[in-house]
């Protein structure tokens, strides 16, 4: 079995990698089934957090002020993972957030995942939940949900328990499969963009949670449509 890996968790603003922004990373380096070395930090969004985001995660906009943005990160976090394989709970979609960002600032990220989800689903049928806070407890497996580190690390721990019931007979299935996500490098909001938003956002007396010098071109493209098409022209 896979036991040199790196262990991956996020915490997000939302579900949709084309839209929403990574605000805590999390990562496990594993040897030998232990933990050698952690990476985490807190991620400045360039947006306000939604309530149910604060909720679900604890994590707060106070708590990010001052965090570093994803721009100073990527590099260090593709540097801490090397040539490791990534291991997760429903890895593709944390692997989908680091990709983007990576093409966003032209670093190459192209990774081998096991996804302890996909594991869980084969192995363990009858379990009525298959979400890590469930199986964690099912395993008696310590666990601080919902915040990047501790998923990272009882994803990791999840791996090798299920490694430890099912891997003999099934080591196809524990294989690393390639992770895939295409996406486009994002370019930032222009100069006309901003005039049109500030201009459209002070006619209507709109307040938005987004920074809008932290925009990109697409960001600020669907939020101009959405304010038209609201309040026309």
């Amino acid at each position: 079995m896979t036991d040199a890996y790196t262990a991956l968790d996020l915490e997000m603003t939302g579900l949709n990698p084309k839209m929403d922004r990574i605000i805590e990373i999390g990562a496990v380096k594993v040897r030998g089934g232990k933990t050698i070395d952690t990476f985490q930090s807190f991620v400045n969004p360039g947006r306000i957090l939604k309530e149910n985001i604060c909720h679900l995660t604890g994590i707060s906009d106070e708590m990010l002020t001052g965090a570093p943005e994803m721009k100073e990160l990527i590099g260090p976090l593709i540097t801490f993972i090397g040539e490791d394989v990534l291991v997760g709970h429903r890895i593709l979609f944390d692997y989908s957030f680091v990709k983007k960002a990576a093409v966003n600032y032209s670093l190459s990220f192209e990774k081998r995942g096991i996804d302890t989800w996909k594991l869980s689903k084969e192995f363990l049928p009858d379990l009525e939940s298959r979400q890590l806070v469930f199986l964690c407890e099912h395993y008696k497996i310590e666990h601080t949900a919902h915040r990047a580190l501790g998923d990272a690390q009882a994803s990791s721990d999840l791996y090798r328990k299920l490694a430890e019931l099912f891997y003999e007979g099934h080591e196809e299935e524990f294989e690393p499969k390639q992770l895939i996500f295409h996406t486009k490098k994002e370019m930032p909001i222009t100069n006309r963009q901003k005039e049109r938003l500030y201009k459209l956002l002070d006619m209507h007396k709109i307040a938005i949670e987004y920074h809008v010098d932290k925009l990109t071109r697409n960001e600020a493209d669907r939020i101009i449509d959405r304010i038209l098409a609201k309040y026309g022209r």
